[in-house]
């Protein structure tokens, strides 16, 4: 569409929120405005930033503030773009945005994981677009390659690192031996964990950000309710040493699964626990606050993603791409790619999925332990890999590596052998990913 003298009018853009990701965002329109309007084919033009106190914000131009959401998403504008995060208003304002045509560009993975198909439906409703790669991985290019790329492939496996707090702090442990309370202080001191770090490490983030990649790579509507979730607070120094004596490193993965049984019948698992997985494997090399993420597809093989998982700046580029694409769609009349969610797989409880253990004992240092606690493997149906006694009388210990069991099973077995009068305590319970012992 041109205008009455030729030239092709403006890409409208509203934005809600201008904190640490919008400050960024406001940033680059401004300074790359040029190359914005080559890459798009118009300008791209920021007309106001919602926010709730605009004193605090002296570097954005004043006439750009305004505290009055509903207003600046009703008006003239092509684009709404939101980094205020939350349910709540962020939900409502959006689905009005969409209702009324205008496309979103959001970086909200708890509204994504919660509400995404509410958003879908909004989107679909009045041919508006919606995207959202910065919501899961910051910087790095995940969610378009899952949407787009491949497409045309049967995704079986998305394993990854997704949230930069926790994996600074267990990469910290086992660098330094520190305990985990400690090396949570230090990183809240060099700004990797928010004063309040809950949703990052009891896992509430990369639960969400999980619910979003299943969704995507299974076709499959998968609400944050139906991951499965531990965080990384119940990890100690013992546990890192135990994982390092074993040649593995201690990581904090999202898990997401396509799981065939014997029948044929398909199902998804989504999960996010601390796992030990090899010295080996590429993920235990991901340190500090960096995000990776392993897809692995029937033709294109294994696939990793690796980058900047969070970072004002970083997160802006991921916003700032998806604002492209939607500025380009209103400029050639394209759209987004629609929801995919035909294969609507119900999702497999955690007592049902498949895993293998590192269990570790304090026991008697009498005769007959160790065949007491097989015992209790083996009427469970849980398979010992390998044994491990280490010290005697105060100091004894059992070290065991399972083969893949239910997690039911597991979690039976070791409740039975805490039970035990010979073990005096389960002194740890970590599961493995990776190949067999």
């Amino acid at each position: 569409m041109r205008s009455a003298t030729g030239s092709t009018p403006p890409v409208r853009v509203a934005m809600l929120g201008c904190g640490t990701v919008g400050t960024q965002v406001e940033r680059l329109i401004r300074e790359q405005s040029a190359d914005l309007t080559a890459r798009v084919g118009a300008p791209v033009e920021l007309t106001g930033i919602a926010v709730r106190r605009p004193h605090r914000h002296r570097d954005v131009p004043e006439e750009l503030l305004t505290t009055d959401a509903e207003a600046l998403v009703t008006s003239d504008v092509d684009v709404v773009v939101e980094v205020i995060g939350g349910i709540e208003p962020a939900r409502s304002l959006l689905l009005t945005a969409l209702a009324a045509g205008k496309s979103v560009v959001t970086a909200n993975k708890a509204l994504l994981a919660e509400h995404g198909p509410e958003l879908y439906e909004a989107a679909d409703a009045s041919g508006a677009d919606l995207y959202f790669e910065a919501s899961v991985a910051g910087a790095i290019p995940l969610l378009r390659p899952l949407r787009e790329s491949l497409a045309g492939d049967r995704v079986n496996r998305v394993m990854g690192i997704v949230n930069g707090t926790t994996n600074y702090v267990l990469s910290a442990m086992d660098a330094t031996g520190a305990a985990y309370g400690e090396t949570l202080e230090e990183a809240g001191r060099l700004g990797y964990a928010e004063a309040d770090p809950t949703a990052d490490v009891d896992g509430f983030d990369a639960a969400a950000k999980a619910a979003i990649l299943a969704s995507l790579a299974f076709h499959t509507r998968v609400p944050a309710g139906a991951v499965h979730r531990e965080g990384i607070s119940r990890v100690t120094a013992a546990d890192i040493a135990a994982a390092r004596g074993m040649g593995r490193v201690v990581k904090l993965l999202a898990i997401c699964d396509r799981v065939v049984d014997e029948a044929g019948g398909e199902s998804v698992s989504v999960r996010v626990h601390p796992a030990m997985i090899p010295r080996g494997h590429p993920l235990a090399t991901v340190g500090g606050a960096f995000n990776a993420v392993f897809v692995e597809a029937e033709a294109a093989g294994q696939l990793m993603f690796y980058g900047q998982g969070a970072g004002g700046a970083q997160t802006a580029s991921a916003v700032l791409g998806d604002l492209v694409a939607v500025a380009r769609n209103r400029v050639a009349g394209g759209r987004s790619p629609r929801e995919s969610a035909y294969a609507d797989l119900p999702v497999r409880p955690m007592g049902q999925v498949a895993t293998r253990y590192h269990i570790s004992l304090d026991v008697a240092d009498r005769t007959g332990v160790l065949a007491q606690v097989a015992a209790v493997f083996a009427e469970n149906d849980v398979s010992i890999a390998t044994v491990t006694q280490r010290g005697h009388r105060d100091e004894a210990s059992l070290v065991i590596a399972t083969h893949l069991a239910s997690e039911d099973a597991l979690r039976g077995t070791v409740e039975k052998i805490a039970a035990l009068s010979a073990v005096r305590e389960v002194v740890s319970v970590m599961r493995v990913e990776g190949e067999e012992p």
